[in-house]
């Protein structure tokens, strides 16, 4: 740390600030500092891919945060993993690549009036980091439509409008093991009337099939690989900063430009003693959905209530930081089978373990090879449904609980989650020490909506295990139980056995900050600029306004080279001769 002036300060080391650290460190003329909270990734159990189960809820790759006791989950509070590590969540999380729907994005740039934020206009920021296993792809859109190209010399990203990527450093294969009772299920499903898909990043992701994964030759591809090595290492502008904390960011008054304050660099905890960095150009905060509002507040930037009750100064009452929260729960529902082998089995024996590490050991293959979830389902919890509103995560094993032993007799899990929940929680510091871990309150089921649906799921569960294609295996509901059958009784079920996916959004949410159409509770403005504090932006899944129809590791991928080519431009803006500097 014995260098502290730095053009751009990236915090965290996670999905988006490794991506943001490769694209803006590609500059020469330009100093980038990264820190990151955690160790490096050199934790064997982050590449293995099965290593999810030693990386969650070990304090050397995760912060170990839990969520407040929820209401709608009968009093129970959830595990909440986050990475902490190089990679971030990209290094502990279930490695599959989704995109979500055209209409989610369609919705954010309605929302902020802003079209460069539709799904048309989005989808060459994902491929451009891609490296899909196939190739690049012919072109294609959502369910066989062609999307309306790029205005031409729009972007400098601009790309011919395939919906699959290629030659990028973010690896999607597809993943190297089956099981036969997956394969049923997912003939069931299509019998209960869901079509079968081989890709569901196509902008409509109707279907049931495989999920692609974000692997390498059998192991697991996290953003530190993929963005951070070589490349960065090796570039002498470019400075990374392990096993140190962001106490708090450094905000000044300002008496130029249109903002009233700026923030000119960040407070870092270094293990024994405050270190100061500064910033020229722009202090970029990637800490996440939970650490970034956690940060903003600790620096006087959020609910000016909430900072004063938490002997924290208000520098800026923004109500907004913190709020907005939303999360996928998922509804464990589990099956006892017959006739067939799951890893319950295979894994509880050491003959069965031993086995499958020597099946990885020489092939990369098997179950040391596999993502958390293999199959995956998007269907709609009614017939009213307009578009898929459910994901399936469907496991050949069963369990009590993430991190308990598996059972003892052949089972699968069919998870099912609401892909837009309308209950809202939030993320609020406990304290004015930035070492005490935040109140995380999700506020899961909420709403009637989110309690219909979460009902309305478990039916459709049942009705996919009853297709004859099952049959074979004599499924048997083991979780929740066929005597549960009221609406009351399966939402109240469902928050007895409901756990999260990890998806939390939205507690910097973009917005309108300007004009008629104010929000008041936006964060961010449509390029990722913290209202009212200047060379200050939020990048992560925390500036979602509504959470993606899906896994939201690659949309974050994609928000942070959108803010690339942003802060790109705003440099040359800011310094071409000729012109003033703008704020």
């Amino acid at each position: 740390m014995s260098e502290t002036t730095f053009d751009y300060i990236i915090i965290g080391a996670g999905t988006a600030g490794s991506l943001l650290a490769n694209r803006l460190s590609a500059d020469a003329s330009k100093r980038v500092l990264l820190i990151e909270a955690g160790r490096r990734d050199d934790y064997h159990w982050i590449h293995i891919p099965v290593g999810y189960l030693h990386c969650i809820g070990n304090p050397r790759t995760d912060w170990l945060y839990n969520t407040e006791p929820e209401a709608g989950l009968n009093g129970r509070a959830l595990r909440y993993p986050r990475g902490k590590t190089l990679g971030g969540c990209s290094s502990i999380n279930g490695m599959i690549y989704m995109r979500g729907q055209a209409r989610d994005y369609d919705q954010w740039a309605q929302l902020l009036n802003d079209p460069s934020w539709r799904w048309d206009q989005s989808l060459p920021y994902f491929k451009l980091h891609e490296d899909h296993y196939k190739g690049a792809s012919a072109v294609h859109g959502a369910r066989g439509t062609t999307p309306a190209l790029l205005q031409e010399g729009s972007t400098p990203y601009q790309k011919v409008l395939r919906h699959r990527g290629a030659g990028g450093e973010w690896r999607i294969e597809k993943q190297r093991l089956r099981w036969d009772v997956l394969d049923a299920f997912a003939q069931a499903a299509t019998q209960a009337g869901i079509p079968a898909t081989d890709d569901f990043n196509r902008g409509d992701n109707e279907g049931v099939g495989y999920f692609e994964v974000n692997q390498k030759a059998g192991w697991r591809w996290n953003t530190a690989k993929a963005f951070l090595r070589p490349t960065c290492y090796a570039r002498p502008n470019f400075e990374l900063w392990t096993s140190a904390q962001v106490a708090k960011l450094v905000v000044e008054p300002q008496t130029e430009g249109d903002a009233p304050l700026r923030c000119t660099g960040v407070q870092v905890w270094d293990g024994s003693t405050l270190v100061t960095a500064t910033a020229r150009a722009e202090v970029l905060l990637c800490a996440g959905a939970v650490g970034s509002p956690q940060i903003l507040q600790l620096s006087g930037l959020g609910p000016a209530a909430l900072l004063q009750a938490r002997g924290v100064p208000v520098v800026q009452d923004t109500p907004g930081v913190g709020a907005n929260l939303q999360d996928h729960l998922q509804i464990r529902a589990v099956f006892k089978v017959k006739n067939t082998p799951t890893l319950n089995t295979q894994a509880n024996s050491l003959w069965g373990k031993a086995k499958i590490g020597l099946e990885y050991a020489f092939k990369r293959t098997g179950p040391m090879s596999m993502a958390p979830s293999q199959l995956g389902a998007f269907t709609r919890s009614d017939a009213s449904q307009p578009h898929p509103n459910l994901e399936y995560h469907v496991q050949p094993l069963s369990l009590d609980a993430f991190g308990q032993p598996l059972h003892s007799f052949n089972a699968f899990t069919a998870s099912v989650c609401n892909l837009n929940p309308t209950s809202r929680g939030t993320v609020q510091i406990k304290s004015n020490d930035f070492k005490d871990a935040p109140a995380i309150a999700p506020n899961y089921l909420s709403t009637d909506a989110d309690r219909q649906i979460a009902a309305d799921s478990l039916r459709v569960t049942r009705k996919i295990v009853a297709q004859p294609a099952l049959q074979k295996y004599q499924p048997e509901e083991y979780k929740p139980g066929t005597q549960f059958q009221s609406d009351a009784e399966l939402a109240q079920l469902a928050g007895d056995i409901a756990t999260t996916i990890f998806h939390p959004v939205g507690t910097t949410k973009m917005g309108r900050v300007d004009g008629p159409d104010n929000d008041p509770m936006a964060v961010v403005d449509n390029r990722l600029k913290v209202r009212g504090v200047a060379g200050l932006r939020v990048v992560d899944a925390g500036v979602m306004p509504l959470i993606t129809s899906g896994n939201t590791n690659s949309p974050t991928l994609m928000i942070a080279e959108k803010a690339a080519q942003w802060i790109a431009e705003d440099a040359r803006d800011n310094f071409a001769p000729g012109r003033p500097k703008q704020n």
